[in-house]
Parts: structure tokens; sequence; C-alpha cells
């Protein structure tokens, strides 16, 4: 019989839909088809109304993290299905209500349900549903001497800075520390407590006026991005979906396909689109690379603005390409990506823009790559059958866009930069240039695996081997303490020392003469073979002659000599 119970939660949604199958009395299944987050809190309470407050305060901070619900004890098959087992099967609560239980991402039954023994406080609840449960990153505090050297000065130039100032020095929300793990390819957080007597050191630098307020930094030179008061759940995802990326994006192997500058792939315009264009600053990390992708940044703000007059046909075709989505301005990482900048600049400069750092003067160079699909030429293919495999790399060697690079030799004045791209947008729309395709080198990806990924979250941590520690020495004390094991023990002493009683008062066994004889044999024909090698050796050794040396025995041709004195008469 399947049973659908339906009872309230603590959640924006006013209930939640569990199934159970019953077979019999007994509950041999648990779902949650309507589970909104892969996590699931729930708290088990004597009534709905024994703790609100606080389970209220656990739904508003996991909103958006998990699905939170609480569980009367009206509800027996829930509770018994929730609660811990003794070993007579008997369903307890070791620490009493309210009892707090968790079921982790891909947990569906009992079994592998998560429990909490700790603290009931709002602090410590929640750091232990978002660290063991859902593994959430922590994001740690900085000082206005710390906030350089170990948070700005490290993080990735691609990346986006988030810092969030606070005045009670709280934790981070879950939804803060969500983000930190959705965007962490976008985006690195950092809190910063807020003092009054540093408000002005505060606002020179990034313009905050009080606390709390969220800080974007992106782009060397750009302003930085403030949002003061309090922020809810939706807000912050919708503002972190706003600022995520860089006004002037790295083109990464993460980023090459969405910014439109893969000839792999199609442009952001559309499938449609046969034709579309990248422009691409390379160069190393410097103050040089800075102030160029500063320039190139106001040339992308002018053009994507309505400043300038459409009306003008020296910038017209640039106009039409970046707001048709057909142009592109990214910046490249020269000794990262050597491969794919040399690839681009096989010039005799090069070696000042791309590839390892061999002198103090470095050179960013920008340049326009032109994309074209020949849609004729891809339907009339003919279609064949590989034959080997040789035909099937060679089939895979070049990428289906075409390719042709212009190079910027100009001044770094962003009016020049922007006529330049014009005259080549006008080109490569209205000129038959040749369609040239190649093999694009692969992107180096540059970004390490988070410490929350899943092949480090398989490796046991030290919460988790304190928690199976702690498990194992409560199930002994649980097996101590079950009424049956003094029976079970004494029954097994008494049949231990039953046996050995049995075993010691029965007399010797007298084995029979049929059993005797047919183990004495071998040995009998062993001791008389041993007694024939000892006489067959007493008998070679007495008919060998002994050595002249020996004294004790008389030679053959020996004889007595008489004594010549009167006593020998």
């Amino acid at each position: 019989m399947l049973t659908e119970i339906l009872f309230s939660c603590f959640h924006l949604e006013a209930r939640a839909l569990f199934s159970f199958l019953m077979l019999g009395k007994e509950l041999v299944y648990f779902s949650f088809p309507l589970w909104k987050y892969p996590a699931f809190f729930i708290m088990v309470s004597a009534s709905v109304f024994f703790f609100p407050v606080f389970f209220a305060e656990h739904s508003v901070l996991l909103d958006g993290v998990a699905t939170t619900a609480s569980v009367e004890l009206g509800n027996l098959h829930l509770v018994a299905y929730l609660s811990e087992k003794k070993a007579t099967g008997r369903p307890f609560f070791r620490n009493g209500f309210p009892s707090l239980v968790a079921f982790p991402e891909g947990c569906r039954t009992a079994d592998c349900l998560s429990r909490y023994d700790g603290e009931l406080s709002v602090d410590a609840v929640t750091e232990w549903f978002t660290t063991n449960i859902v593994g959430l990153p922590r994001i740690f505090y900085y000082s206005k001497e710390t906030l350089g050297q170990n948070f700005l000065a490290k993080v990735s130039p691609h990346k986006v800075k988030v810092i969030i100032f606070s005045r009670t020095g709280e934790r981070a929300v879950p939804v803060v520390r969500q983000a930190a793990k959705k965007y962490w390819s976008h985006a690195s957080f950092a809190f910063v407590l807020w003092r009054e007597e540093e408000s002005s050191v505060w606002f020179n630098a990034f313009e905050v006026e009080s606390a709390p307020a969220i800080v974007f930094l992106k782009d060397p030179g750009a302003k930085p991005v403030v949002h003061h008061g309090a922020v809810n759940n939706t807000w912050f995802s919708t503002i972190m979906e706003q600022n995520k990326m860089l006004e002037l994006p790295q083109l990464r192997s993460e980023t090459s396909i969405e910014l439109g500058c893969d000839a792999r792939d199609h442009s952001r315009a559309g499938y449609d689109t046969s034709t579309w264009y990248c422009a691409i600053l390379a160069g190393r990390h410097g103050p040089e690379l800075n102030k160029m992708r500063e320039t190139i940044r106001r040339v992308q703000e002018l053009l994507s603005s309505d400043i300038e007059s459409s009306e003008d046909q020296t910038t017209a075709p640039a106009l039409g390409a970046i707001r048709s989505k057909r142009l592109t301005f990214t910046w490249l990482e020269g000794e990262t990506q050597k491969r794919y900048c040399f690839f681009y600049l096989n010039s005799e400069n090069s070696y000042d823009t791309c590839g390892p750092r061999r002198d103090l003067a470095d050179v960013p160079q920008l340049f326009i790559v032109r994309y074209k699909r020949n849609a004729s030429e891809e339907d009339t293919k003919p279609k064949r059958k590989k034959g080997s495999i040789w035909d099937s790399l060679q089939e895979q060697e070049l990428d289906p866009a075409s390719q042709l690079v212009a190079k910027y030799n100009g001044s770094d004045e962003t009016s020049e930069i922007i006529k330049w791209v014009s005259q080549i947008i006008k080109d490569g729309d209205s000129r038959d240039l040749p369609h040239y395709r190649t093999k694009t080198p692969e992107l180096v990806p540059d970004d390490a695996q988070p410490i929350w990924s899943k092949g480090v979250q398989s490796l046991p941590s030290t919460s988790r081997i304190k928690q199976h520690i702690r498990g194992f020495i409560t199930k002994i004390y649980d097996l101590i303490q079950d009424p049956r094991i003094g029976p079970i023990l004494l029954l097994a002493a008494l049949i231990s020392f039953g046996t050995i009683w049995l075993q010691r008062s029965q007399p010797p066994q007298q084995p029979n003469q049929q059993d005797s004889n047919q183990p004495s044999q071998p040995n009998a024909k062993f001791q008389e073979k041993r007694k024939a090698r000892r006489r067959e050796r007493v008998r070679t050794a007495s008919n060998e002659r002994p050595s002249p040396s020996i004294t004790d025995e008389e030679p053959k041709n020996a004889y007595q000599m008489p004594f010549s004195d009167s006593d020998s008469e």
C-alpha cells in the first residue's frame, strides 16, 4: 500500500510532500519527489510550535540552499523512520527533542542520514549543515593590513573580487557560501569587519560609506561596484549574476565558446551568423597590459553606448557588429597561453608578448580574428566512410570556420582603435577574402580544482573521521547497555567452560592392536634400515688397514730384540 503523508513545514513553500511505501506495518521506502534542493533538513519536535523561532531562523538562512521541514510526534511512521534504533529494534532519540537530522545529496534512506548532536544554536547548526552536509566553502575575514597582500594580490586576474563588509563579524550566510562555490571560476570572496575608525580608508579605496555593503572589483582602473544595505537571497543571486564577469573578459578554455572566439563553434549572434569577429589583446601580466586593458575597455564602452552616432561612416561597422553580437573584445594571457598566442602572433617581436618573460619591457599587442563559416561547403560536403584511423584523424584536423588575422600597429588612442576595428569589419564583410581553414591550438586550462570538488570531498576529512569514531564508540556503548548482552555472555561462558570440563574429564583412549600395528609398521622398517646401515659402516671400517703411524699394533716384519746385559739371562 502506498501512503502519502502531508505535514506542515517552516519554508517558503507552505507544505512538503513525502511518499511512504508500507509493507504490512513496516516502512520500507521513503522518498522526496518534490525536492527543490539536493540536501534536506528536518527537525523532529514534540510540537510544531515547540521551537518555532529557532527553526524559523534556520529556514530563512537555508532558503535557497536546502529544503527544510518540521515533523511532529503525531506522525508516528515518519518519526519512527527518522529515529535511532536500539539493538532490540526499538526507536529512540538519544538527545531528546528537538532532534535535527539531515539527508545529504544523493541520500534517500535513513541509513545514510546525518544527525546533529552539538549545541542547539543557530550559528552552530548552520555551520554544521553548510560545511559537513552541503560541503560549502568557508569565506575568511581580512583586516586592512592583510586584505591587499593575502587576498587582492593572490586572486587570479580573470576573477571578480567580491568584498563583503559586516558590522557584526558573523559567519557568511549559506547563500553567500553557495555563491562562492557556484561562481568559483569567476569570482573570489572575502569578508571585512567594519570599524568606524577605518571608514576613511575604505571610502578612499572602494567608496564604501557604511556597512553592510558589497563591493565588486573588476578590471584594472574600473570603478568599484558598491551596493549598500542588507540583501536578501534573491537579490544577492541577481547581483552576482550581473557582476560575475569582468567588463573585459579573459579568453580562457572555459570562456572561449561563450565569448564566440572559437573556430570550432559559432558566433554569439547565433548559428545562422556566418561571419563574426574577436578582438584579442595579448600580453603578459604587468602595468603595460593593465594600461592597455583599460584602453580596450573604454573602446568597448564607447561602442556599446549610445554616445557614438551611427551616422558616422567610420565607426558604423564596429557599432553594428558589437550591437549584433558579432564583435567581442577580450584579452589573452600570453605567458600561460603561449602556444595559442604564438599561433596568431608569429612574428619577430612576438616574444615581447607571448611566452616566458625575457625582458623587463612587455609589449601588449591587439589583433582581430575574423571567423567565417562556409555554409554551402558544409552542406555539399560528401559524407564518406572512414576507412581507417588516419581518415578519422584527418577529418578532425581542420576547424569548420576559416580564420584571418589582422594586427594593430597604431597608437593607443581610443578613436584610432575604433576606426581600425571598423575598417577591418567593413573589409571582412564586403571583400572576397580567401577561405583559409586550419587547426587552432587548444587553450590551456588555468584553474585547478577547488578544495570542495568531488574528488577532494571523497577524501575523509577530520570532522568525518571524528564523527565515525564517535559513532563507533556510541555503538559500543549502546551494545553494552543492551539488557540481552549479560545473558548472552553468561551463556557463552558456560558453554566454553563446559567444553573444557568435558575434554579434561574424559580418560585417554587406548588404541587397538590393529590400529597400533598399522602406524608402527613403517616405523619398524625405518629402524631396521638404520641398523643395517650402521652395521655396514662398522664392517667397512674394520676391513680397512690402519695407518702406520698408529703404534698400538705390531707390524708383520717386527721381531723381539734380546737384551745383552746379565739380567736378561
